[in-house]
């Protein structure tokens, strides 16, 4: 059996996970010299590249020193945990990135928590020790105290140090900047040496456990995992062990037409595969994740995977604006719920949920961004359809409702210090740490209730021109914290279909802010503005100018008009009420009412009130 360590790359965002990746694969040799090598090459998912963020766990392999080493890369966002999870169950061990300059962040915590439960041995790298504000003694102080906050025990704060600049492929065994000509030699000889082979039995019965799927157009369902007892043959007959098969239900058994393990980046075909390794295998369309493939003659399930609850839902309708069916190509709820089911079957943290309508889907999250996320990526593939402002999920507990609290830590200029301690006290936000940093920056560690959250991060952006950096996980259950506080203005709703004319909204400037430009289609129910007052107010923004025969110099002058607000969707997503959702399609984002004539909406709203 060939040399094996499982391993995956855990952090917080932006702290060089896949980067790293990118630098391992060239200083092994895994490219081939005709190869383009791309930055981030494991980031293959567009809205990865955008955001610049990892989505998606993902496993790539190199070799050094004879020893096959499996590379698990896995999501830096607390929403994507699911894939944090799953990942981990696949690894070993961990390599924990930690950035020079800014230390642990709430993410750190939360991967190295879930490492250190499945008593995962850790290799930390205190990364860009190049940035000229590192503090890289101080941020492993940080990290040592991290972990005696987290109760590890004394051979997991035994850790090897590494330091690093991943970037540019240099690393040092301890604490120090790499010379000049260094290579990442120390941290794969660290790997070899501290991170522990697999430890199944290669000649036990068949044990393998599915951590992710996957699709191919030629293959069908891809079911991705770790072999963990026993060998995987090509060509032999398996049992799959479903959830169901608990209840008394007996497996069914597949033949195992398509074997592949990770190789570099690219998944190639291989005869078996021993415990320890991981896999890709074809000819199970009905697997799912969690699911055991077993020996036929001795078939026994592993525990199957469980993942935190989601804390977030929202509704996922089918598009019924006047402009329905313009832009998109998947319209039906049909569509919807196939493209729904098909997310469920790969994200374990997603969970679907029927309403008393069969064209409204309600789906719940871990959180905004992963909502958000989803949403994009249906719109970017042909689809159309409305959403509803996220609300937190709440559960009994001895009787008192408990909602969902979140830690968050906030690194801002100082001087907008007290623009984030005044946003979070009608918020119910609670301060726990306020530290100052290096380059007049200062770090806010809060408290806060999920539901306080939802539009927060955007307001942090406007007030401080972009410059704050806001990460957040779940920390906990509270109870139910009360009423939040909402200072939003009204709706500013059109009265009518047709193209919104620069006169019309000319008079109607003075009464809010737009979300709209003159020239473009709204129809009666959409919200074209934000208004001062509080309820919503009927306007005209396709008005023409009136035809006359008088002409002076101030008639005919130019409209001036201020710039609209653009809503992106998750600024849309955050800013609609409860009686509004957001339209969704490949060209276009509009926030428009959930009733859009008038006499409705009213009739809705006495409903509401009796």
């Amino acid at each position: 059996m060939t040399e094996l360590r499982n391993i995956a790359r855990v952090a917080h965002v932006d702290h060089g996970k896949t980067t790293l990746v990118d630098a391992l694969l060239r200083a092994t040799g895994t490219f081939a010299a005709h190869q383009a090598v791309v930055d981030r090459v494991m980031d293959n998912n567009d809205q990865e590249r955008e955001r610049g963020i990892t989505i998606l766990a993902k496993a790539a392999s190199i070799t050094w020193k004879g020893v096959k080493i499996n590379l698990v890369d896995t999501p830096g966002h607390a929403d994507f945990g699911g894939e944090v999870e799953r990942a981990l169950t696949m690894v070993d061990g961990v390599l924990l990135l930690v950035d020079a300059a800014e230390g642990p962040l709430p993410q750190t915590r939360y991967v190295l928590q879930k490492a250190l439960a499945l008593d995962l041995p850790a290799i930390v790298i205190i990364n860009k020790v190049d940035r000229q504000d590192a503090r890289p003694d101080e941020v492993l102080d940080e990290v040592y105290q991290l972990f005696m906050d987290l109760d590890a025990g004394d051979h997991h704060i035994d850790f090897e140090i590494i330091s690093a600049v991943a970037r540019e492929g240099r690393s040092m065994v301890g604490i120090g900047m790499p010379a000049e000509d260094a290579d990442l030699s120390s941290l794969l000889d660290t790997i070899l040496e501290k991170i522990p082979a697999p430890t199944g039995d290669a000649n036990a019965p068949l044990q393998a456990m599915v951590t992710t799927l996957d699709a191919s157009e030629y293959l069908g369902r891809l079911a991705i995992g770790r072999v963990v007892n026993g060998t995987m043959r090509r060509g032999d007959t398996v049992a799959l062990l479903e959830e169901e098969c608990n209840e008394g239900q007996p497996p069914l058994k597949r033949r195992l037409s398509q074997l592949m393990a990770f190789e570099g980046v690219s998944r190639n075909e291989v005869q078996e595969l021993s415990a320890g390794d991981l896999f890709v295998v074809a000819g199970f369309p009905e697997v799912e994740i969690g699911d055991t493939i077993a020996s036929v003659e001795n078939p026994v399930a592993l525990p199957r995977l469980s993942v935190d609850e989601p804390v977030l839902r929202m509704t996922f309708g089918v598009n019924t604006s006047p402009f329905a069916g313009k832009d998109g190509k998947y319209l039906t709820s049909r569509h919807l719920v196939e493209r729904l089911e098909k997310e469920l079957l790969g994200n374990v943290s997603i969970k679907l949920f029927e309403t008393g309508s069969p064209d409204i889907i309600e789906v719940a999250g871990r959180g905004e961004l992963q909502l958000a996320v989803l949403i994009e990526a249906m719109r970017r593939e042909g689809y159309e359809l409305q959403v509803s402002r996220p609300e937190v999920i709440t559960k009994e507990v001895n009787g008192k409702r408990f909602e969902p609290q979140e830690r968050g830590v906030c690194d801002v200029p100082d001087e907008h210090v007290g623009t984030v301690t005044q946003e979070l006290a009608p918020r119910k936000g609670r301060i726990t740490d306020l530290r100052t940093g290096d380059a007049g920056r200062t770090i806010i560690t809060f408290e806060c209730p999920s539901r306080g959250l939802i539009g927060f991060r955007s307001l942090l952006m406007t007030a401080t021109r972009g410059t704050a950096l806001l990460h957040q996980h779940h920390l906990d259950w509270m109870p139910w914290a009360g009423e939040m506080p909402d200072n939003r203005g009204g709706a500013m709703v059109a009265d009518r279909i047709g193209q919104s004319t620069g006169y019309a909204l000319d008079k109607l400037q003075l009464s809010g802010q737009f979300f709209i430009a003159p020239g473009e289609q709204v129809y009666e129910g959409m919200v074209v503005g934000e208004c001062a007052r509080e309820d919503e107010m009927v306007v005209n923004a396709v008005r023409p100018k009136e035809k006359n025969n008088i002409r002076t110099h101030s008639h005919d002058d130019a409209v001036k008009l201020p710039a609209p607000k653009i809503h992106s969707l998750e600024t849309a997503i955050e800013w609609i009420q409860d009686d509004e959702l957001v339209e969704v399609t490949p060209k276009n984002i509009r926030i428009r009412k959930k009733f859009l004539a008038l006499e409705d909406r009213r009739k809705a709203n006495k409903k509401v009130k009796v």
